[in-house]
């Protein structure tokens, strides 16, 4: 993968995860959709805000993981990169024409 490629799929993450199911589809696991409804929108709030990224917790810069911490509890969200129908991977995550994002925001004892 170029650095190019890199730098793309970055940007398409980012929209992704800023843009609230524009660029991608959201999901929320069982755990996150128990928690009370202000709880969730500060949750997804957070994901949408995110910039913490860092050689630790985004080794490959692409941009497509984060975990912070909500009212005790500790959250992930995470992008997945699959084909148009959402049966099998992307063959390429820098194409949008070819990809189809999934950002899952979860509690990380559901990991």
């Amino acid at each position: 993968m170029t650095v190019t490629d890199v730098k793309r799929i970055a940007e398409l993450n980012d929209l992704c995860r800023t843009s609230m199911g524009l660029a991608g589809r959201w999901v929320i696991t069982e755990g996150v959709a128990s928690l009370p409804p202000a709880a969730q929108a500060e949750i997804l709030a957070k994901v949408r805000m995110f910039d913490d990224f860092s050689r630790d917790n985004d080794p490959y810069r692409e941009r497509d993981f984060g975990a912070f911490d909500h009212a005790g509890k500790k959250i992930f969200w995470k992008i997945d990169y699959y084909d148009p129908t959402l049966t099998q991977g992307s063959e390429d995550p820098a194409d949008p024409q070819k990809t189809a994002r999934v950002l899952t925001i979860l509690l990380a004892e559901e990991w």
